[in-house]
């Protein structure tokens, strides 16, 4: 089985990471597209040229199913443009519902974090009338995280200080969950701990994307997988240094996980 993952950069990369984890047996194609990122400050019209270009070059390579593992891109790719193409392609949304129903706790808000596109688009605006009834649900744009990830800046004091700065508008001692809503976001978790006064639950849509993905491939989820990826950066094959900053995020994203795993109760490393 061949499945092609895309992101606008190397956010994606953490989809891919928990893909490889659960889906047996299976050939990734994972497109960055460096070249155009960051898509949450693009227009809605050159962000569809950027996915059906994508779609067009995993089409060509004779995938199985895409993952758009970018809810910028997913958020103005509408069910007219995806059904343009002989295979299924699921997307990511920012995952409100499941923080409304399974992590919301009475007196604590729910912050959505996301590129300024998913910020502003209708979908998140439709779903957050489906879901979030008692209005507890607040949103922020952070287009500097992504320019952070892409440089491989993690840890710094500048990363902090722009959060601390962004989220200054809001009382932190309010909000027990963070919806991370750009794949970019998932590399920074350490640093909103840092900065949320409390401990705070991080929910995003990696998981309920990929389970969907096999159900479309009629497969189940699996522990002991086996796979092969070959990467992509604007439809040209990684070179040997883009394969080693490769290897440092996955090696980063692999630390956080192997975290979570050895504290069990820390619900905050989901």
């Amino acid at each position: 089985m061949k499945v092609g993952i895309f992101d606008s950069g190397i956010g994606g990369l953490s989809v891919l990471h928990h893909a490889m984890k659960v889906m047996p047996q299976t050939h990734f194609l994972y497109y960055a597209d460096r070249e155009h990122v960051p898509y949450g400050e693009k227009t809605v019209e050159e962000i569809r040229g950027f996915v059906e270009e994508i779609l067009n070059f995993f089409i060509e390579k004779q995938v199985d199913a895409v993952l758009i593992a970018c809810n910028t891109a997913t958020s103005v790719s509408d069910m007219e443009f995806r059904s343009r193409f002989p295979v299924p392609i699921v997307g990511m949304e920012p995952a409100v519902k499941k923080a409304v129903e399974q992590y919301h706790e009475e007196n604590s808000r729910i912050l959505v974090a996301a590129t300024p596109v998913t910020i502003a688009g209708n979908k998140l605006h439709l779903l957050l009338d489906r879901v979030d009834r008692e209005h507890e649900v607040d949103l922020i744009a952070l287009p500097g995280l992504v320019r952070f990830a892409e440089a491989g800046e993690f840890d710094s004091s500048q990363v902090d200080a722009y959060l601390r700065q962004e989220l200054s508008q809001f009382d932190l001692n309010r909000y027990g969950t963070v919806v991370l809503g750009c794949t970019h976001f998932n590399y920074f978790k350490r640093n909103f701990c840092r900065i949320f006064p409390g401990n705070v639950d991080f929910v995003d849509g990696k998981g309920g994307s990929i389970r969907q993905l096999l159900r479309l491939l009629h497969q189940e989820e699996a522990s002991d997988c086996s796979h092969q990826v070959d990467y992509y950066f604007s439809g040209k094959p990684a070179s040997e240094t883009e394969l080693k900053q490769i290897e440092m995020y996955l090696t980063r994203l692999e630390e956080m996980y192997q975290i979570y795993r050895r504290k069990a109760n820390a619900k905050h490393f989901l």
